[in-house]
């Protein structure tokens, strides 16, 4: 039905076009009146954009591993550099995140931002036009165009309408992830010139590389990924970010951009370096595992809510890694689906948090207690989230994690017992966490002065809910999709390896 449709490039470019709407009609005013219209027009367009992209979910074949509403143009004919893209059933799940999340994190920046609101939400459609390009893009310099170019946006949102120390978080996620990224475009000249083509599907079929080769190039594009994920050592700018970007700036951050080094290590590293990615694996799995541990115990000790959440997120994406490299199919399959639960259930936290920050301008856990008690919606929702991210089974958070653990298992028996000191160890600081600022003595007046959920705020944290338990009840239909995908991805890297 929309196999002639444009699909892809209306999703990508829509919220681009919505930018430049914005800027036009808006123009240079920063009144009240010129905020709101930026606001409503931001609303509606990353809102249409959402439902034009469930056209993908509806009219996807969940048959078939092949490349889905595939639109190619020759871009640099003399090169064969192509604007090439289309969706797998890897893909297509995150650009379907990428336009839920964008709406919800407008919305959720509704009154926090007084400043330059224009501008504001142009950064946030442009991000949104390079988050789904990032996914889309079947052609490598096609891709590190949308992939590099995602830091500029977020650089923005983070130095200009971050917290007190936003320049110096801003700059140093800037560097972390730029530095990563120059030595993966090292590595795809390379492979490009050996390949002789930038055509990802092309390259997936007939790349050649002696085993050797194979290691330089996969640490190169492992450097970029592991900092984007992120990986332990190279977690650091995470937290900063975090605690320094407005809520919806963790929602986007958190939700979608931790997913692009997953997904990269799915569609480069994997196919295009299997024997490295064997011979490595050992490497992946001692970071993963010091990642879930480290993590864990940090965020035991944080005083700052969205701090504590960060550090959650490097222990759920050390899950991730294992997964992929656990080379089988319920291991990915794993990996695939706690990315995406995680993309809904850290930006619901992040989401929580901004409800409680807009109220009383505070982040720290001591200024809290005995929120059930005035804020009893906001106590359920904050409630559900928190379980799913501890995977408590009949939450999305214990499909992605059973998945890992049964494919890992099948792997390394060590790394599993390793990783599942996590999920004990994350149910201990979330329930720290819940115990402080939910339950407690209610002392403080300005706790006793809270008020529950609006109408906004239930508009945004309901659907999230919903999905919650709907990916945790029934996670057949996404589970179809990735199906063909994740299977061809390890039959080939199988018949790679001799194994």
């Amino acid at each position: 039905m929309f196999d002639t449709w444009p699909l892809l490039s209306l999703i990508t470019f829509l919220p681009l076009l919505g930018a430049v709407l914005i800027l036009v009609l808006v123009g240079g005013k920063d009144d009240e009146g010129s905020a709101t219209t930026a606001r409503i027009l931001a609303l509606w367009i990353s809102g249409f954009t959402f439902v034009i992209s469930l056209a993908l979910w509806i009219g996807f074949d969940r048959g078939t591993a092949d490349y889905q509403f595939v639109e190619k143009v020759a871009w640099i004919p003399a090169l064969d550099i192509s604007y090439h893209m289309g969706v797998d059933g890897i893909s297509v799940l995150f650009v379907l995140l990428s336009t839920l999340l964008t709406p919800a994190a407008i919305l959720a920046s509704w009154d926090a931002i007084k400043t330059r609101v224009r501008d504001y939400m142009v950064a946030f459609l442009v991000l949104e036009t390079l988050m789904v390009g990032t996914f889309s893009a079947l052609d490598l310099f096609l891709f590190y165009i949308f992939f590099e170019a995602v830091l500029i946006p977020m650089f923005l949102i983070i130095g200009i309408w971050g917290g007190e120390n936003r320049v110096y978080a801003s700059y140093k996620f800037f560097l972390y992830t730029l530095l990563g990224s120059i030595l993966m475009l090292v590595a795809m000249l390379v492979v490009y010139r050996v390949g002789g083509t930038s055509d990802i599907p092309t390259l997936h079929q007939n790349l050649e590389l002696a085993a050797n080769v194979q290691i330089w190039l996969w640490l190169a594009f492992f450097a970029s990924f592991a900092v984007k994920i992120p990986m332990w050592p190279v977690h650091t700018w995470l937290p900063d970010a975090h605690v320094q970007a407005p809520t919806a700036g963790s929602v986007i951050l958190a939700g979608v951009l931790l997913k692009m080094g997953g997904y990269g290590f799915l569609r480069f590293s994997l196919p295009l370096f299997p024997d490295a990615s064997l011979a490595l694996s050992p490497l992946v799995f001692g970071l993963s595992i010091v990642a879930v541990v480290y993590a864990s115990l940090v965020a035991l000790v944080q005083k700052d809510m969205k701090k504590l959440i960060a550090y959650s997120s490097v222990g759920h994406m050390a899950f991730v890694t294992a997964g992929i490299w656990a080379f089988n199919h319920q291991g990915i399959d794993g990996a695939i689906f706690q990315m995406l639960s995680h993309g809904i259930v850290s930006a619901a936290l992040f989401l929580c948090v901004g409800v409680v920050y807009d109220r009383l301008h505070t982040r720290e856990i001591a200024a809290y207690g005995g929120v059930a008690e005035t804020m009893p919606h906001y106590a359920i929702a904050f409630m559900i989230f928190m379980l799913a991210s501890v995977g408590l089974p009949g939450t999305s958070g214990f499909i992605g994690e059973f998945l890992v653990l049964v494919g890992l298992f099948q792997t390394s028996i060590f790394t599993t017992a390793c990783l599942a000191t996590g999920l004990i160890l994350g149910a201990t600081y979330m329930l720290w966490l819940y115990r402080q600022v939910i339950f407690g003595a209610l002392t403080s007046d300005n706790v006793k002065a809270l008020l529950d959920l609006e109408l906004r705020e239930k508009i945004i944290l309901y659907p999230l809910i919903v999905l919650v338990f709907w990916m945790g009840i029934y996670p057949k239909p996404i589970l179809d999709i990735t199906s063909a995908s994740v299977a061809n991805l390890v039959q080939t890297f199988q018949a790679a390896v001799g194994g």
